[in-house]
């Protein structure tokens, strides 16, 4: 299904085009058909690693009157008709990075019952490779690398994400968008997956398993 899957400058350059219509017309022509692959396979993939059906939900952004979209994204939760409400996983564009997270953003009612698992298991993020990031805010681009901030911002971010409402929780891998150009249908799979077998752990505590 993906042998002659690759992400292309083209890609990343949708979210310089100025106007929300023509950025969406954009998005929609070329950015979503990946997604919809990456959506069939990684729900799959994500089914059969975690034991529960897992569904796919592709960013739809129908909110948005003025203001084009700055990244975009296809998220995976066991909920069929969202992703919001629980943690899930991601993998999305911003003009100049693709990341594959898992996340607990705002909009989860248990936000901070799962912030509080995950600090009571922070010794679990030392398992998860340096170059690995996160942030307390899915809408932006900045993310501390866990090399730099593993000893004291990683702490602080999950307390703001228990205490704080408006405050998220992240952790995945960013990767440049001129090295992921350059990957082979086979090597993006492969970074995808070992990318989800790293953060399954997370996950799993956040969920309270």
């Amino acid at each position: 299904m993906l042998n002659k899957f690759q992400w292309s400058n083209k890609d990343f350059d949708v979210f310089k085009i100025d106007g929300l219509e023509q950025r969406m017309e954009a998005l929609t022509s070329i950015v979503r058909p990946k997604f919809q692959l990456l959506g069939e396979r990684y729900a799959d993939y994500l089914s059969s690693h975690l034991g529960e059906e897992f569904f796919p939900h592709i960013a739809k952004h129908a909110r948005r009157t003025v203001n084009p979209p700055k990244d975009s994204w296809v998220a995976f939760s066991p909920y069929k008709r969202g992703y919001k409400s629980l943690p899930h996983f991601q993998i999305g564009l911003w003009d100049s990075y693709l990341f594959i997270i898992v996340a607990i953003i705002y909009e989860a009612p248990q936000k901070s019952v799962m912030a509080n698992r995950l600090l009571e298991k922070i010794d679990l993020f030392d398992k998860l490779p340096n170059h690995f990031v996160f942030s307390g805010n899915h809408m932006s681009q900045e993310v501390i690398p866990l090399n730099v901030g593993r000893e004291s911002q990683l702490e602080q971010t999950l307390m703001k994400c228990r205490d704080v409402k408006k405050y998220d929780f992240l952790v995945g891998r960013y990767i440049p968008r001129d090295e992921v150009v350059q990957l082979s249908s086979d090597e993006f799979m492969r970074l995808a997956e070992e990318t989800f077998e790293e953060l399954i752990p997370i996950y799993n505590v956040m969920v309270g398993k």
